[in-house]
This record gives structure tokens, C-alpha cells and sequence, in this order.
């Protein structure tokens, strides 16, 4: 049974920063490509960035240059590192990985198999 926990979320004023943590368990798994996602209420759930196994990257355009997104094999784990936050970035961030076959980066909710139960950022103005 394959479990993925994140950490990281809280309370932040706009400007500030926080570091997601997505931690993986579970058999033989590993996490080669991840993503996080993130939903606000009211909107529909949008991929805010991903990592494919050779290290490429996908930034949505509202997060490019303040978030980056990074793996540690050796922990599997993922990281999402949010960088001069905003009250529009105040949203529940899922955090996902695709099979241990599937290298590419995922563009699609339906390309991931395996998600987090989310961690709730809220950036106050």
C-alpha cells in the first residue's frame, strides 16, 4: 500500500515563503516523477508544478520564478519550495507521483496514480 504524506503547510503573509514536503512509503516505491497540485474552493484542481525522473521540470505560469520543485531519491521524496508568496496562492496542495514505470512529466490529474491528502496553505495579505 503506497502512502504519500505531506508537511509544510500553514498560515504565511504574502511575501513570505514555505517548504512542502511530500514523503513517500509503501513496498517497493519509488518516486520517479511527482507533481503538486492545488485547489482552492470553488476552483477546479490545477498542477502547479512537476519533475519527471531525468530532473526536467513544469511550472504553471502564476508560480514560474517563486516555487521550484525538487526530489530526494534517497528519501523518496518530494519538495515544493514557495518563494515570495501570494493571497492568490491560498489553496489545499496535493502532492502526486506517477507509476515507478512512468518517467515523463504528468500534465493531467489522470497520469498520476498515486496522491497525497493535501496540506492546506493560506497566505494572508
Amino acid at each position: 500500500q503506497v502512502q504519500l504524506v505531506e508537511s509544510g503547510g500553514g498560515l504565511v503573509q504574502a511575501g513570505g515563503s514555505l517548504r512542502l514536503s511530500c514523503a513517500a512509503s509503501g513496498s517497493i516505491f519509488s518516486i520517479n516523477a511527482g507533481g503538486w497540485y492545488r485547489q482552492a474552493p470553488g476552483k477546479e484542481r490545477e498542477l502547479v508544478a512537476a519533475i519527471s525522473n531525468g530532473g526536467g521540470t513544469y511550472y504553471a505560469a502564476s508560480v514560474k520564478g517563486r516555487f521550484t520543485i525538487s526530489r530526494d531519491k534517497g528519501k523518496n521524496s518530494l519538495y515544493l519550495q514557495m518563494n515570495s508568496l501570494k493571497p492568490e496562492d491560498t489553496a489545499m496542495y496535493y502532492c502526486a507521483a506517477r507509476r515507478p514505470s512512468d518517467y515523463g512529466l504528468g500534465y493531467r490529474p489522470h497520469e498520476y496514480d498515486y496522491w497525497g491528502q493535501g496540506t492546506q496553505v493560506t497566505v494572508s495579505s
